[in-house]
């Protein structure tokens, strides 16, 4: 069974009806091998059905702890991974609700029952009996006899279980139990203070003049998002990155840009009663205690254990490895934009909502690059169909429309997804606009796991989710370069989760560890810069990207790296540093303080200041673990390279072993195993500073 704490909850009133509560449905059943009845789901309905899930859930575990025969993988690991199936669909419910369907409503019922959510996954942890059976297993010389997933998979239960207290004593446990609680809720309260300050703040304008110099299509959707909320006649810009970035990147109202810069960075930074300080002081101060109940000196140490990385100071020494060049590069970026300042008479320096704007102008200079000019070929629907063709190309998927399935929001589609063979996969679900009560940014989501534990395959679904703004009815929806690449991204989970082929749903899909995870989703961003990929993409006239653009494109890759890798890698030092200090944490003083230690350019903020690091504080699973997009852009482009050596981006043989050693294995092989058994030897970070543009350290000092 796969628990996830975002999503478990516990409720102690009365059962719900199957027949009239949809979530208790047999909805894995039925047309396209069942669909969850978003149709007909209510809030209301969460907190009975999770009621009854959750109960039968207990008699399981109840029935596997006591069982009085001597315990085996198949009375114990099995029997797990059998039970709470009526739990687990109703919590992937609850998540896709938690995510996409905030409402007010709906942030009440996360608000009581946030401390319950930890106390049932504590009650499955820090079973004695069960950890006893699993611990005994686990140290038995039958183990050898089992499959390599079936050891896997114990290796797996028996290191979550220790990890989580399954050996601690029941005084420490009882302290444990209290943490995670607080910990539920506090997540939940930085979580929704997060969408309060990004719904209630906006940049409202009224004045035609001062929207001069942003593109067409930003004024346009700004316009649109106006009349939505009753401000015909009005510009409206959500404070959201793809609402703020526009206007950081193309207004020539410098006092315009520094307020939008503001007000995005300073979201959970407003003081009142959305202000998200104090909660992270106490939920850092929580984790460190609970790392040292749990017998680690840091929560660093604890969350890094399991991992690709092993130990903090392993991931510091990659990124410290490419801070130094990233900084240097960054200083020559800024040397040619306060250039073109001085040229024009400015009479300032370079200020952090001044450098997207003089970065375009010196992008413009140097490579004759608007990608303003780019943008009018980067529709949405058309970036859809691009990156469906790249997925035919390397996994032989075909994806075809469903117009008779359920969703949750009339911007939702639906397709299901087909392999060699027109064998069926699994469905994926696309849900691409902002709206109130949908958290920002962009991820993937897995409704359904794919497993084969009872013999017959189960299908995965699996959803992309992403914050465009939806301009006029019939116009197409342009995004930015920044934008498409990150669409690639996170189709890159959702393919990593539709290749999955493994029998236990624990070990499935992306359930994988934390610095691997993202390795999958990376690579797959290399493909939008293909030839094949940007001759695909057509304006709204139908015409294709001109030959001399594309060039243009390719010549600029690597232009403004600097910031780039300085501004994600800034965020990645601050978290792991946050997760690793031993005293009481002022999250304004630690910020500026680790910044400066680590000579943090003026020009440039955190991609994530504290306030509002969502990957950090709305849940623990980026926690001391944000450097992991790093890492994995470390295997990202050296396993790419690995086309590159072979006959190009679509070579047929390396992209079957991408999918029989990577992407469809899920958890089942150590991830350093499993790039070994791809790549034929280990990472090199060369490939990366390549990649960036940065000069590339000697072979021998440049391996993981």
């Amino acid at each position: 069974m796969k628990l996830l704490l975002m999503v478990t909850l516990t409720f102690m009133t009365t059962f719900a009806n199957a027949e009239t509560n949809p979530l208790l449905s047999s909805w894995w059943n039925g047309p396209h091998d069942g669909v969850p009845p978003f149709d007909k789901i209510k809030v209301s309905d969460f907190k009975p059905a999770l009621e009854q899930g959750m109960a039968e859930t207990r008699k399981e575990i109840e029935a596997i702890s006591n069982n009085p025969q001597p315990p085996t993988f198949d009375n114990t690991i099995l029997a797990m991974e059998k039970m709470g199936r009526t739990f687990g669909r109703v919590a992937s419910m609850y998540g896709v609700w938690s995510s996409v369907m905030k409402t007010a409503e709906f942030q009440v019922v996360e608000q009581e029952w946030a401390p319950k959510l930890a106390a049932f996954q504590d009650e499955l942890y820090q079973n004695g009996k069960l950890f006893k059976r699993i611990e005994t297993i686990y140290n038995s010389p039958e183990k050898s006899k089992l499959t390599p997933e079936q050891q896997r998979l114990v290796w797996y239960q028996f290191t979550q279980f220790s990890r989580r207290g399954g050996k601690l004593n029941d005084e420490q446990k009882k302290r444990a139990g209290v943490i995670n609680q607080r910990l539920a809720t506090l997540s939940t309260q930085f979580q929704q203070n997060q969408l309060s300050d990004e719904e209630n703040y906006s940049i409202v304008i009224d004045k035609e003049a001062d929207l001069a110099g942003l593109p067409k299509s930003a004024i346009e959707n700004a316009s649109a998002t106006a009349e939505r909320k009753n401000q015909k006649g009005k510009w409206i810009f959500p404070n959201t990155r793809s609402g703020m970035e526009p206007i950081l990147t193309y207004s020539s109202n410098r006092a315009l840009r520094e307020k939008a810069f503001k007000m995005w960075t300073s979201r959970g930074d407003n003081g009142g009663t959305h202000d998200n300080n104090k909660i992270v002081t106490e939920i850092l101060q929580l984790r460190q205690e609970r790392a040292k109940l749990l017998g680690y000196e840091s929560f660093a140490a604890w969350h890094l254990a399991d991992g690709m990385a092993k130990t903090p100071e392993n991931a510091m020494d990659l990124m410290m490895k490419v801070w130094a060049p990233a900084v240097a590069q960054e200083k020559k970026e800024v040397a040619d934009m306060q250039a073109v300042v001085d040229a024009e008479g400015g009479k300032f320096k370079i200020q952090p909502w001044d450098y997207r704007f003089y970065a375009e102008k010196v992008r413009k200079a140097k490579y004759d690059l608007d990608l303003d000019l780019v943008k009018p070929y980067l529709q949405l629907d058309h970036l859809r169909e691009a990156m469906f063709w790249v997925a035919g190309q390397l996994y032989g998927f075909k994806f075809t429309q469903l117009k008779d399935v359920p969703v949750y929001h009339s911007g939702v589609t639906v397709y299901q997804v087909s392999g060699p063979g027109k064998k069926n996969i699994g469905l994926w679900y696309f849900d691409p606009y902002a709206r109130e009560g949908k958290q920002s940014g962009a991820w993937m989501n897995n409704y359904r796991d794919q497993q084969k534990v009872d013999g017959k395959p189960v299908k995965t679904i699996v959803s992309n989710n992403s914050n465009f703004i939806e301009g006029k009815p019939g116009e197409p929806v342009l995004v930015s370069w920044d934008d498409a690449t990150t669409m690639f991204h996170e189709f890159g989970h959702a393919l990593h989760g539709l290749n999955s082929n493994v029998t236990y749903p624990t070990l499935s899909g992306t359930a994988t560890a934390q610095d691997f995870v993202e390795f999958p989703s990376q690579i797959n961003e290399n493909w939008l810069r293909t030839n094949e990929v940007l001759h695909f993409l057509t304006n709204k006239e139908g015409k294709p990207l001109p030959k001399d653009l594309i060039a243009r494109i390719e010549k600029a890759k690597n232009f403004n790296q600097g910031f780039a890798t300085v501004e994600f890698l800034a965020s990645a030092i601050v978290d792991m540093k946050l997760h690793l200090t031993q005293t009481k944490v002022d999250p304004k003083e630690f910020e500026k303080k680790t910044l400066a230690e680590i000579g943090m350019p003026s020009e440039i903020v955190m991609r994530h200041r504290i306030p509002a690091f969502g990957h950090l504080f709305s849940s623990e699973d980026y926690a001391a673990g944000y450097y992991g997009y790093l890492w994995a852009e470390v295997l990202d482009h050296d396993a790419f390279e690995a086309f590159l050596e072979a006959k190009g981006p679509y070579d047929k043989k390396v992209a079957k072993r991408l999918r029989d050693y990577i992407m469809s294995i899920g958890n089942t092989v150590d991830p350093a195993v499993a790039y070994r058994n791809f790549r034929g030897r280990d990472p090199s970070v060369d490939a990366l500073l390549r990649a960036r543009g940065f000069p590339a350290p000697p072979a021998a000092t440049s391996k993981m």
